[in-house]
């Protein structure tokens, strides 16, 4: 596929975003249970894999973990116990690296760091323009050019949306150059299957070379564990390729609670836990020292009416536990993202965008997935939407810089010296020394007076929105691909669009 064409805007004059806030977090983690709370959310986990076991449906699979000494009945449910989760916990690697094309994007999971990429997999998109349709290659690139613009996503991600005008067996290969061709932030690569996986190494080989992917880090795969308890052989096909090539792992049972788990927190937590850690196990042996994260994707379902709830309280609660055991493992941890039920970028979009994102934030993840852009479920990939949150996650990585204790912040000579009582701090040298500088801009909410508002048209938020992602696309700047290995990724994509086998993805 080509570039997508579009009306070029004239570019405004000054600095086109703000400074690039700090990946790191510098605030404390919001914790709920006591260390003897969260060892025993732990010993119920263990009970899990012991007695009922994890189902794995994959006769590659349950080959290996049978001659790791698991058990494995005829219904293909292995049951395994602490000294098997114990060693591969001891395996999984604490912090690690996750490259991109320009080594000045590089991130790293774990420890104070975090990460935040764009909403993966929905099927349609919106805008204030063309209104909820299918999503395009053309939408892909633009969100892809989107992500790389802003400072406030450091992954590009990976299928931001379904590139439904590509034949479906061959959008991996179409999903993964359109990420190596206009962004150079790091990405995700494609996972649903164990084939698409291998392609999405092999271009990546293509792309950086194999001796280097072979000792770093340059993709990273989500494994959906299909709760309750059951790996099929899509996903495990996956961790043998991405763990086989040394490529990151994202360990993520998605839950419903009242559905996939229980109508009980706690019940819900120890079953999420010990799907993380039967996965963990078969990832560190098909190659130990496969860096993984440790990434539940939690919610509840409204038992009346039988729809998913995201931003519900209890599930907030769930994630929180979530990422204590994820401490307690020192694995590095996904928390949730910008989750909305709303069908348009509405009040309701933005009330559950920040109950979904702000205890994410004070769980203090490594990575938090689907950041920007997520509506109707995660069904649909809004335009607008994607511009709002991008606000939504620069004031929550403003908050995730604490506050800094020095010197300046004290503004002492202001205090004691400079304002008399009844005085004002506007003119002081303080002020002026830091007022571009001193508190977290947000351009796209609007904080004028009414008539201030009302002289400027009325606008409200989405409409905003709307100019303000096109803005975004118009401050892309392309960073380009060598030639030969743009001929080389479009050789090896015509070659296997001849051999890709569609009755493989049935």
């Amino acid at each position: 596929m080509t570039e997508p064409r579009r009306r070029r805007r004239p570019r405004t004059a000054g600095k086109p975003v703000e400074e690039i806030l700090a990946t790191t977090l510098n605030i404390p983690q919001y914790t709920i249970a006591t260390e003897e709370q969260a060892q025993e959310i732990h010993e119920v986990s263990l009970r899990i894999l012991s007695e009922a076991g994890i189902a794995f449906y994959d006769e590659v699979a349950l080959a290996t973990l049978r001659d790791a000494g698991a058990s494995v009945d005829d219904a293909q449910v292995v049951r395994f116990g602490p000294a098997m989760v114990e060693a591969a916990l001891a395996q999984a690697p604490a912090e690690f690296d996750h490259k991109s094309r320009n080594p000045d994007k590089t991130v790293t999971y774990g420890g104070d760091n975090v990460v935040l990429a764009p909403v993966a997999g929905p099927p349609y998109v919106m805008d204030e323009d063309g209104g909820r349709r299918e999503g395009q290659y053309s939408d892909l690139v633009n969100f892809i050019k989107m992500a790389n613009a802003t400072p406030y996503l450091h992954n590009q991600g990976t299928e931001i949306c379904v590139t439904s005008d590509i034949p479906f067996h061959e959008r991996a290969l179409d999903i993964n150059y359109a990420h190596i061709r206009w962004g150079d932030k790091p990405m995700m690569g494609h996972y649903p299957i164990g084939m698409t996986a291998r392609d999405s190494v092999e271009m990546a080989r293509i792309v950086h070379g194999a001796e280097r992917v072979a000792g770093e880090h340059f993709l990273m795969g989500v494994i959906n564990v299909s709760s309750p308890r059951r790996l099929d052989d899509r996903m495990l096909g996956t961790i043998r390729e991405y763990a086989g090539a040394n490529q990151a792992i994202v360990l993520t049972p998605f839950i419903l609670a009242g559905a996939m788990g229980p109508a009980a927190i706690l019940g819900t937590v120890a079953q999420a836990n010990a799907e993380v850690l039967g996965a963990l196990v078969y990832t560190q042996l098909v190659n130990p020292g496969t860096p993984c994260i440790y990434g539940p994707f939690l919610a509840t379902l409204d038992l009346q009416s039988g729809s998913p709830v995201f931003g519900s309280a209890e599930s907030l609660l769930a994630q929180s536990l979530c990422g204590q055991m994820a401490k307690r493992y020192d694995m590095p941890f996904r928390a949730a993202g910008t989750y909305v039920s709303s069908k348009v970028t509405d009040m309701q979009a933005g009330y559950e965008a920040v109950m979904a994102m702000l205890p994410s934030m004070l769980t203090k993840p490594n990575f938090v997935l689907h950041a920007a852009g997520w509506l109707e479920n995660g069904l649909t990939t809004g335009y607008e939407k994607f511009a709002l949150d991008l606000e939504l996650c620069g004031v929550l990585l403003a908050l995730a810089q604490g506050v800094k204790w020095d010197e300046e912040e004290w503004a002492l000579d202001s205090l004691l010296n400079e304002v008399p009582p009844g005085g004002h701090h506007l003119g002081t040298e303080h002020t002026m020394n830091r007022f571009r500088t001193a508190f977290h801009r947000t351009p796209l909410f609007d904080h004028d007076s009414f008539a201030q508002w009302e002289a400027g048209g009325s606008k409200d938020a989405t409409t905003r929105a709307s100019a303000s992602w096109k803005a975004l696309l118009d401050r892309y700047e392309d960073p380009g691909l060598d030639d030969a290995i743009d001929a080389e990724l479009q050789n090896f994509m015509a070659r296997r669009r001849t051999e890709i086998d569609p009755a493989e993805f049935q």
